[in-house]
């Protein structure tokens, strides 16, 4: 590991001056991924600014019904929130499908949500890829990516976004606290990863200085009927190879909310709205459910190592609104 300066802010202003004057300057919150990168010499910032000190570890309600969660609220602390629990159940379990019980004590809701990728070939520094050194290629494309992403890929990448809990968060609307040099914006979560296109490099819409705050989760009756379905190739400490997180509200057999995003398919988490709009006010059944699984799916770009997760996601989907539908009609 590279020599690096350490600070240690007092506050949140004090954060963003640190990042903006300190060169090669990084957020430390949980450092459960930084700390990795760095071993790896993936990551090389020559100033860590530590944030762990400062007052965004509270899970507050917010006037309506919605939940105001800190960036440093570790991942094992909010999935067990009662609220959380009881109004978004789709969150608590996608947090407690992620990693090992160790790394989600450990784990910070901000860190999750600008954790990078888990493929191979970004950490293998003998391997070409974009996103770790821009402009060297991609051996993903040609060589072992059966965990690699289907949906909004270019020529550039398919890795996947890795996080469990921001699929999560994208069915539930989730709005981004971010403090930076020109002070406190909210940036809807839809809009905070990009996709690759030709800067996979480019991971989200932040500026460097920016520090993730808070996560704002609305006020959302639907949410209570909600379930995160993992698939992956064994039972813990796996990345998904197709995730769902579904919240569905069925009257008189008609679909009256639904709310759909996916995880393990695409480089960021993906919201599922060709899906949703085709489900909105038609029949909740399981062949409407598998239609609109396969409109979602039908603008998959797939290779030889990972085709199979088309026909996979198809089917999660599918399954999750099934399970939905006898649990959340009225």
């Amino acid at each position: 590991m590279r020599p690096f300066a350490y600070v240690k802010p007092a506050d949140v202003e004090a954060a963003v001056r640190a990042a903006v004057t300190e060169p090669g300057a990084k957020y430390l919150g949980g450092g459960t991924n930084l700390v990795d990168l760095m071993r790896e010499g993936i990551e090389r910032p020559d100033t860590v600014v530590d944030v762990t000190g400062l007052p965004l570890d509270m899970v507050e309600e917010l006037p309506g019904g919605g939940l105001r969660i800190g960036a440093l609220v570790r991942n094992s602390a909010l999935a067990a929130d009662r609220r959380v629990r009881t109004r978004y159940p789709v969150l608590s379990q996608a947090l407690l499908s992620g990693a090992s019980g160790q790394l989600r004590n450990m784990a910070t809701v901000g860190g999750n949500l600008l954790q990078r990728t888990r493929c191979p070939y970004f950490y293998d520094d003998a391997s070409a890829c974009n996103k770790r050194e821009p402009g060297s290629g991609c051996d993903a494309l040609e060589g072992f990516n059966r965990g690699c992403a289907i949906l909004g890929v270019s020529g550039s990448c398919i890795a996947t976004h890795p996080s469990d809990m921001c699929v999560a968060l994208a069915a539930l609307d989730a709005v981004v606290e971010v403090c930076g040099v020109g002070g406190t914006r909210r940036v809807p979560l839809a809009d905070l990863h990009r996709l690759p296109g030709d800067t996979p490099q480019v991971e989200t819409t932040l500026e460097a200085a920016d520090l993730v705050t808070a996560v704002e989760l609305p006020p959302a009756p639907v949410a209570a009927n909600s379930r995160y379905r993992k698939v992956r190739d064994r039972a813990s400490y796996a990345f998904a190879l197709v995730s769902v997180a579904a919240a569905l509200e069925v009257r008189d057999g008609t679909v009256a909310e639904v709310r759909l995003a996916l995880g393990g398919v695409a480089p960021k988490p993906w919201r599922a709205r060709e899906a949703e709009r085709i489900l909105l006010g038609g029949p909740a059944d399981e062949a409407a459910f598998r239609r609109a699984a396969e409109a979602e799916l039908a603008a998959a770009t797939v290779r030889a190592g990972n085709a199979f997760k088309s026909a996979l996601a198809v089917a999660t989907i599918t399954a999750t609104l099934r399970e939905l539908s006898e649990g959340g009609t009225l």
